[in-house]
């Protein structure tokens, strides 16, 4: 089975925390702290619904969201902001939901929530 969330965060207490909380709302998650993901999560039945990229301390963080857009739509993919990395433009330039810092665990996984509910399946 694809799982529900794939997380890519290059921090350890961030990605682990988020993570946990992710699982606790009852989502399936992988998580992972670089790019590009493993070659499995990139077949077309193993793809998850949603990925979420922290850009926070991630190497080229443009470059990882130009190749993610290969991967899923850009309205099934949450960016966390972070200061020195992509701006704001750029990522909604892309297509992709953002989330502006300071942000709560609680907002990240609504979002998450948000797009898994318009995702009817692995395919929309």
């Amino acid at each position: 089975m694809p799982p529900d969330v794939l997380l890519l965060s290059a921090e350890w207490p961030e990605r682990a925390l988020l993570r946990a909380q992710l699982i606790e709302q009852g989502y399936e998650v992988v998580a992972i702290d670089r790019w590009p993901i493993p070659r499995l999560y990139r077949r077309p039945a193993m793809k998850p619904r949603v990925i979420v990229i922290d850009l926070r301390d991630l190497p080229n963080p443009r470059a990882t969201l130009d190749e993610v857009r290969l991967i899923l739509p850009p309205n099934r993919v949450v960016v966390l902001m972070a200061l020195g990395t992509v701006s704001e433009d750029e990522v909604r330039q892309l297509g992709f939901s953002m989330i502006d810092r300071p942000a709560t665990v609680g907002n990240v996984v609504a979002a998450v929530g948000r797009l898994l509910a318009a995702t009817a399946s692995p395919d929309k």
